[in-house]
């Protein structure tokens, strides 16, 4: 497939469903997210977020005109924050249901989302015995945020012909736009931080939470082909040789040996 360079700026056919009743007045911001399914074609995702204050609440009727004006703010910021959140955490609810799309070139039927793969290597950031000089606890974060922007973009795979840095400035932009709708600030730049250190592998903990990335592919690969009866070499041949860590290294081995054995098994 052709890579496309448009812009992540695309108009659209319909938005983001989010059922709340919003006070009068409000603005509202367009973002145009491409739609998951399918990173190259558009979709328009409205957010709607509460702006200006809001009066004080009534009391048998009757409006308080005593409420301090800094109180007011602080429940207008925090309805704001509130609103903000639930939106991107509906934006995330896709990496739930996309699935991961080399094992549907594959045929496997009913495969793993986005989110399971980024799961199970949160839960290898969690298990792995300490290690000198890497931080466990961005290890866990890292592997929650790493895959994130397909939310928007999609799995983009190698088979669909997006060359690296085309894939790599669409996840940026993506990305970029899924922290305004979480409305910018301290962890929104977290995030952004997280995912940059991963695709930058420029850290130790990136290190690994990017082999953990190829552990997990092949873990999977491996149950797949006991459940499908299927034998999937290219997932365990483009990663054999690539781990940066003996944690990736040992554990690669042991699915690898593990597969092995199966192997030998059927053929006997």
């Amino acid at each position: 497939m052709a890579a496309k360079t448009s812009s992540l700026s695309l108009s659209s056919h319909s938005s983001l469903p989010l059922n709340r009743s919003l006070p009068h007045r409000f603005h509202q911001t367009s973002l145009n997210l491409p739609f998951i399914n399918d990173p190259l074609s558009p979709r328009l995702v409205s957010v709607r977020a509460q702006s200006g204050s809001e009066r004080a609440p009534s009391v048998d009727g009757f409006e308080s005109r005593s409420r301090p004006k800094s109180v007011a703010h602080s429940d207008c910021t925090e309805a704001s924050s509130s609103s903000s959140a639930i939106d991107f955490l509906s934006l995330c609810h896709r990496l739930k249901t996309t699935k991961r799309k080399g094992w549907i070139n594959h045929g496997i039927k009913g495969p793993e989302s986005i989110a399971d793969h980024m799961y199970r290597m949160s839960l290898m950031a969690l298990i792995v015995g300490d290690l000198p000089g890497v931080n466990r606890e961005r290890c866990i974060k890292m592997a929650i945020v790493h895959d994130i922007a397909e939310a928007i973009v999609g799995d983009i795979t190698p088979s669909d012909g997006v060359p690296k840095e085309e894939k790599s400035r669409r996840e940026q932009a993506a990305l970029n736009e899924m922290c305004e709708v979480l409305g910018g600030g301290l962890r929104a730049e977290e995030i952004k931080e997280l995912w940059a250190e991963y695709e930058n592998n420029s850290s130790v903990e990136a290190n690994l939470v990017k082999d953990f990335d190829k552990v997990e592919m092949i873990l999977q690969a491996l149950e797949y082909e006991m459940e499908h009866g299927k034998v999937l070499d290219e997932f365990f041949l483009s990663t054999a040789g690539k781990f940066q860590t003996e944690i990736g290294k040992s554990w690669a081995a042991e699915i690898v040996s593990r597969r092995n054995s199966r192997l030998a098994n059927q053929l006997n």
